[in-house]
């Protein structure tokens, strides 16, 4: 079989019989050499599975691509991949000599954050993709988080819980990045001040399957008794226990530590720690995005 055909490429506008639509100027759809098309350094997606590239390539053989790639010109002739380095990844294993793809006119900020947008719109990244992504929209770019949320789509507080996750130790991060962990169990490691202890009930959820209400016992257990050594009290009711789910929803709203009691004759305290003017800040700036 004859693999490396342009047909193979075209997608949508070879069955119409387009070869290139112009859209005011800023972009077009195009068939671009395959060979002159090279992945943005900055792509906040850095996993691609094997299986999955292999399987697209396969349905790319059959049908082509239908979804074009966006690319920005480079100079000298070639490309730079805005979004679809998945497509093009795979399309080179199916052998295709060019690609359907619109040309756009960006600036280096706004690469970035069309390929941020469109892999978290498709919910291709992991969260620590997305953290850092983030952080480098706010450290390149001097951006506020407040400006990174409007032009990301998501609130400052979903921004604020993901940065907070680099500061997890390195273990931990990875196995958030490989979907070993997720972000429930995350955010209650962060209520943990102790860097070692973070690690050893990371492997506990690991080894044991811990859910995210066990993890946040622990973390409760370590803020109150300030000791290393505790174990998850499974089998043990929690005088609170029917208002977690109360403190998780509170949690997602807040980028620090919730803390709930209630006594038995019902008094009680809802807490929000902060350590710094900055996360009074950021405290601050959840309180006026609720108000909104």
């Amino acid at each position: 079989m004859a693999i490396r055909r342009n047909a193979l490429g075209r997608g949508l506008d070879s069955l119409i019989g387009i070869s290139e639509v112009r859209t005011d100027g800023s972009s077009a759809i195009s068939e671009i050499n395959i060979d002159l098309i090279s992945p943005n350094p900055d792509q906040p997606r850095r996993s691609f599975s094997d299986e999955g590239l292999d399987e697209l390539a396969a349905s790319i053989r059959e049908l082509g691509i239908i979804q074009p790639l966006s690319l920005r010109d480079a100079q000298d002739g070639k490309y730079q991949i805005i979004a679809g380095e998945r497509r093009w990844r795979a399309a080179l294993r199916a052998g295709l000599l060019t690609v359907p793809a619109y040309v756009r006119t960006a600036s280096d900020s706004e690469v970035t954050e069309m390929a941020l947008i469109e892999n978290i719109q498709r919910e291709d990244l992991n969260a620590i993709e997305v953290a850092l992504a983030f952080k480098k929209l706010l450290d390149t770019y001097d951006m506020t988080q407040e400006r990174l949320s409007e032009r990301v789509g998501k609130s400052r507080t979903v921004i604020t819980n993901h940065l907070r996750l680099l500061k997890l130790p390195a273990e931990i991060q990875i196995a958030l990045r490989d979907r070993k962990l997720d972000m429930g169990h995350a955010r209650a490691l962060l209520s943990i001040d102790d860097a070692k202890l973070q690690l050893k009930i990371f492997k506990q959820i690991l080894k044991e399957g811990l859910s995210v209400r066990m993890v946040e016992q622990l973390a409760r257990q370590a803020a109150e008794a300030n000791d290393t050594d505790v174990t998850p009290k499974k089998n043990a009711p929690s005088q609170n226990h029917d208002y977690d789910f109360f403190v998780r929803d509170l949690q997602q709203y807040f980028p620090t530590p919730v803390k709930f009691s209630r006594s038995a004759n019902g008094k009680g305290s809802i807490t929000l720690k902060f350590d710094n003017d900055e996360q009074l800040m950021q405290l601050v700036g959840a309180f006026e995005n609720i108000k909104k």
